[in-house]
């Protein structure tokens, strides 16, 4: 078995990734950055955001799993007293791989080029200087005009992160599904939003469209994307799917209440 580690690069991450990389070794698996079959990401839950990207390429081969060195993430779950622990469990390959969905961003833009875009958690759109004006469509039809700071489409894996802060559901990350949060929209008696997240299932689709030409920043998880001359941005249930390798229930409530509500 191949296998690659990404690391947040601080000292204790890096004494794990040293010690990670020789156990794997001794017990015949190969380090391949280039074609690996195994990511093992250490650090936090943005280590293994750049992992995604990375390795976005490979996600039909690639599975990833997160020893955290901070904090509880909810990517990383594994704690650096555990590190033979899971060395010895890939080494069997005593691992089920499980898929969770993605986002798929296509920016259309009016000279006929376009850009694709994977999202793990969400992607933001924002207007850099004045109040974002935008429609949106849904499966073809247009919902609102929308007046405001941005609006965030997440992922259900993304969605205790950014979207939670601005109000958004948490959603179980095995539904094929995604969500659109506003930021900081503008409601009064001439202009109306409906105020409240929406969750699209996998055959629905939303479309951003600008109203007046204005340029864009995007965000694609820790990605800043900047936009101009931009026709149009669809929002998709991706096709592709990410992997997590589980070497023991992971049960996402119980985290859930780990992260937001337990006081321990």
């Amino acid at each position: 078995m191949k296998f690659a580690i990404q690391s947040r690069r601080d000292a204790q991450s890096n004494e794990l990734m040293e010690l990670a990389r020789n156990y794997l070794q001794d017990f015949g698996l190969t380090y391949d950055e280039d074609m690996p079959e195994v990511v093992i990401s250490i650090g936090g839950d943005g280590t293994l955001l750049h992992a995604f990207h990375r390795y976005s390429h490979l996600l039909d081969q690639v599975a990833f799993v997160g020893i955290h060195t901070g904090h509880l993430g909810f990517y990383a779950d594994w704690k650096p007293s555990e590190l033979e622990k899971l060395v010895l469990s890939i080494a069997k390959k005593d691992f089920n791989v499980v898929e969770y969905p993605l986002l798929e961003i296509q920016v259309e833009h009016h000279n006929a080029e376009s850009n694709t875009y994977l999202a793990l958690n969400e992607a933001t759109v924002k207007s850099p200087d004045v109040t974002l004006v935008i429609d949106v469509e849904l499966n073809g039809n247009l919902f609102e005009r929308f007046r405001g700071d941005g609006l965030c489409i997440s992922t259900p894996s993304g969605s205790t992160a950014y979207n939670k802060a601005l109000g958004g559901a948490i959603l179980h990350p095995t539904l094929a599904a995604i969500q659109l949060t506003e930021i900081a929209s503008i409601n009064n008696r001439v202009f109306r939003t409906v105020g409240s997240p929406l969750i699209l299932p996998a055959h629905h689709h939303c479309v951003l469209r600008p109203v007046n030409g204005q340029n864009f920043h995007m965000t694609v998880d820790h990605l800043k994307v900047s936009q101009g001359d931009v026709k149009s941005i669809a929002f998709n249930v991706a096709d592709e799917k990410v992997r997590f390798a589980r070497f023991r229930p992971f049960p996402f409530w119980e985290r859930v209440h780990e992260s937001f509500i337990a006081n321990e």
